[in-house]
Order: C-alpha cells, then sequence, then structure tokens
C-alpha cells in the first residue's frame, strides 16, 4: 500500500474560530485542539485541519469543500445554518445554479450542493474540489497519490471516490494558479512504509518538490503537476 489520503488541510488566521464554525455547520466533532493547530472530524480516518498562518487570503481559492444535502429542505437549512454561524453568500460568477455558494467566516469559498444521489455515503462533505487546468490529467496524477480509483472522466471534469468520505474532484478552470493554496490536502504512507520511498515515487509520478517556508519539519512538501502544493506526512 503507497500513500493515502490523510487530511484536509485549510490555513486560517484563527484556527480555533474556524474549527468552531466548520464543526457546528457540518455536526461533526472537534478531534484534536491546539493552539497553532485545532482538527475537525470529516468521517473516521479524515479529518479538517485548520493551522495557524499569518499570511492573508488573497483571491478566490483553488481548492474548496462542497458540502452534501439530503433533500431541498436540507439543503435550505445548511445555509441558513452557514448564515447564521457567520457564513454569507458569495458570487463567483456561478450565475443560475442549483447549489449554493457561500464564504466561510474568513472568507473561504464553498457550495451547499442540491440532493445527489452519488453523494449518499459520503458524510457531510460531498467533496474537495480543485480547479485544473487538465481535470483527467489532474486525477490520474492524484489516484497515485491517494490510492482513490478515478470514477469518472470527461474533458471538463473527472472525479476519485472512496467507499465512505468527500470525493476528491477536479473541474476545468481556466485561470491559473497565482500564489500558495489556502487549501491543501495530505497524504501519509502506511504504518510500515517510508517517507523517502513514497516521496520518490510521487517525484516519479510528476510531483515536485515545493518551499512554502517550512523550516525543520517531519513532512515533505510537493507540488503536484499542476502547481498545488500537498504534504507528504511521516508514516502511520
Amino acid at each position: 500500500m503507497a500513500t493515502r489520503l490523510y487530511d484536509v488541510v485549510l490555513d486560517a488566521a484563527d484556527p480555533a474560530e474556524q474549527a468552531r464554525f466548520w464543526s457546528a455547520l457540518l455536526g461533526t466533532g472537534i478531534a484534536e485542539e491546539h493552539a497553532d493547530e485545532v482538527c475537525v472530524t470529516l468521517v473516521e480516518g479524515l479529518d479538517l485541519t485548520f493551522v495557524s498562518v499569518d499570511e492573508p487570503r488573497t483571491g478566490k481559492n483553488r481548492l474548496h469543500l462542497d458540502l452534501a444535502s439530503t433533500s431541498a429542505e436540507h439543503q435550505a437549512a445548511l445555509v441558513a445554518r452557514a448564515e447564521q454561524l457567520g457564513g454569507r453568500r458569495v458570487d463567483i460568477g456561478q450565475g443560475d445554479v442549483p447549489w449554493v455558494v457561500l464564504a466561510d467566516p474568513e472568507g473561504n469559498e464553498f457550495c451547499v450542493l442540491e440532493q445527489r444521489d452519488e453523494y449518499a455515503r459520503t458524510g457531510p462533505v460531498a467533496a474537495v474540489v480543485v480547479d485544473a487546468a487538465d481535470p483527467v490529467a489532474q486525477a490520474v496524477f492524484w489516484a497515485a497519490a491517494t490510492g482513490l480509483p478515478v470514477a469518472r472522466e470527461h474533458p471538463g471534469y473527472a472525479s476519485l471516490r472512496q467507499e465512505a468520505g468527500p470525493a476528491v474532484e477536479f473541474v476545468r478552470v481556466a485561470g491559473p494558479k497565482r500564489g500558495k493554496n489556502r487549501l491543501h490536502l495530505d497524504v501519509a504512507p502506511p504504518a510500515d512504509g517510508d517517507l523517502p520511498t513514497e516521496v520518490a515515487r510521487l517525484e516519479a509520478c510528476g510531483a515536485v518538490r515545493a518551499d512554502v517556508g517550512q523550516r525543520g519539519v517531519t513532512w515533505v512538501v510537493l507540488a503536484d503537476p499542476e502547481g498545488n502544493e500537498f504534504c507528504v506526512v511521516t508514516p502511520r
């Protein structure tokens, strides 16, 4: 077994406040809390982790979360709950669509989807969505990085699915990546795996080393073929 999806990481000015917003919105608990890092459970074995950063958010995020709903009433209730907790509706050019686009208290965009059968087993988060110039190529790379199978391929989108937990989806977007992403994925080798071996394997798949200011850390920061940063953490 190679690396697997370990957690979803979001930069935050105030990790504790962000964690409280997302925990209340998703209806899941806070799994772990430290001064500069707070983890919210998504599903068993996968957390949404908020880490403290000094850099302000600039521009639309290249990665975002889609939330699942089970009915029109549930979708409306999720939107209302988000607004009550400090979220707000935003316009990113989505036009007339059946989902609702919002931003959390620190401005990170997310969508509350209409009911879709394909997300019935994902838990509260339907998908992590990544802007991509080439969705299919990105899905192939991330299948190698996460061990998740490619479930759909189309020139405009592609997706990876797991038995339980959010999908990882790639959607064609014309704009280029600008600056460091506020949201990224962490992958982990198995407990009996080897960090340098897995880093070398991912580099052979098209990843490159990335410098985001990390110093003296136990993980390795890479970027995927389109420049999206991600971390390979120690075996676990």
